[in-house]
């Protein structure tokens, strides 16, 4: 099953101490994968916790390829990652993330942060549904929901169901589906539009997890949905805090952090979303937790790879924002936009907000605005 996974990316890899993380994109970011061999499936122990990202290349594909159903593989995960076959051994060093997988990383944990189970299926019903999809499929969202013997796809959305855009983005599962346990669907807050569906694929001491954004266009890197949290200043300090008490948890138990760290839960919910932010905490959705890893960012990168917020950042030092009650005026060249509160979040009368009305993160004025508020 290992060698399945390993064949279809170029993964991110975690020794979480009891586990195996391995972690990857598609080339669009629109589609995350993360198989975890839980305890159980490792026959061998554990050296060290940490981080890695590697590149398999041809040599290690064709390896991989040639594995026999009986065959053994021998899989070494240290600061670059070895396996050895029957026939072959083959070693592939680390290598520097690009930086939309480094931006993909931490948009997609707060993605999964914010799904809710919606249903389960039989190892059967979910053969059934996969092998059934289309190898193509076009870009508009439809539903899969439950029915009397399985799943359905409906075109009307609905909040009982888990949207899909690109049905055949489901295809990776296939291959491990005679492995399989269940299937399970976790749905993103509701959208007619379509939203960031998460599917678990259980097997036997290890799962397969696909994260779908919520057209199969888009990709994860451009959200922005984490500018909130890097604009969050107040808690940078707690991020700092926690961080120096992450130890590679597989599951990071916020109570035992809260109690070491002396802040409240509360805070530590929100330096864990700074820390995400950065790429440093995952979210597993299937365990309802954030789990530690570390990849290689640093705050000056952090920043470039964010021109909203820089954007932002500028309006405030240029004194462009003026505060008048629950509205705020921001001045960008020429032109005012005016940004208003209301229960559904701010809005702005900026082209980007009239475009995308707050569901690929905040434009800059708003930001801007935000950013103001916290500091009076």
């Amino acid at each position: 099953m290992v060698a399945a996974i390993l064949r279809a990316a170029d993964p991110v890899v975690t020794s979480n101490g009891d586990r195996l993380r391995f972690e990857s994109f598609s080339a669009c970011c629109g589609v995350y994968a993360r198989f975890d061999a839980l305890p159980g499936s490792l026959d061998g122990h554990v050296i060290d916790t940490g981080t890695t990202n590697v590149d398999f290349n041809p040599p290690m594909r064709d390896a991989l390829a040639r594995i026999g159903s009986l065959e053994p593989l021998h899989l070494q995960v240290g600061e670059d990652v070895v396996v050895r076959t029957l026939d072959a051994a083959v070693t592939e060093r680390k290598v520097p993330l690009p930086e939309r997988w480094l931006k993909g990383f931490a948009e997609v944990q707060l993605a999964s942060a914010s799904v809710t189970p919606a249903f389960e299926v039989s190892a059967s019903e979910a053969r059934t549904f996969i092998r059934g999809l289309p190898s193509s499929a076009g870009r508009k969202p439809v539903w899969v929901v439950p029915a009397a013997r399985g799943l359905r796809i409906t075109t009307r959305p609905t909040p009982d169901g888990v949207s899909l855009s690109g049905l055949d983005r489901l295809k990776p599962f296939e291959p491990l589906l005679r492995f399989a346990r269940s299937l399970r669907a976790y749905a993103g807050p509701h959208d007619p539009q379509g939203a960031t569906g998460l599917w678990e694929l259980e097997l036997e001491d290890a799962r397969l997890i696909l994260t779908l954004s919520p057209e199969s266009s888009r990709g994860f890197s451009g959200e922005g949905g984490v500018l909130w949290d890097l604009a969050d200043d107040d808690s940078a300090d707690d991020a700092e805090l926690i961080s120096a008490l992450l130890a590679y948890e597989p599951r990071i138990d916020i109570a035992d952090l809260a109690a070491q760290s002396g802040l409240t839960e509360g805070r530590v919910v929100r330096a864990l979303g700074q820390l995400g932010a950065a790429g440093r905490v995952g979210y597993d959705a299937a365990e309802g937790a954030y789990f530690h890893r570390e990849l290689p960012y640093d705050a000056d990168r952090l920043a470039a790879m964010h021109p909203r917020l820089r954007d932002a950042q500028a309006l405030v030092d240029a004194s462009a924002v003026r505060l008048d009650g629950e509205t705020a005026f921001v001045r960008s060249g020429d032109i005012h936009h005016v940004v208003r509160r209301t229960p559904d979040g701010d809005r702005c009368t900026c082209p980007w907000f009239a475009k995308y009305k707050g569901s690929r993160g905040p434009c800059k004025h708003v930001l801007a605005a935000d950013l103001v508020r916290r500091r009076q």
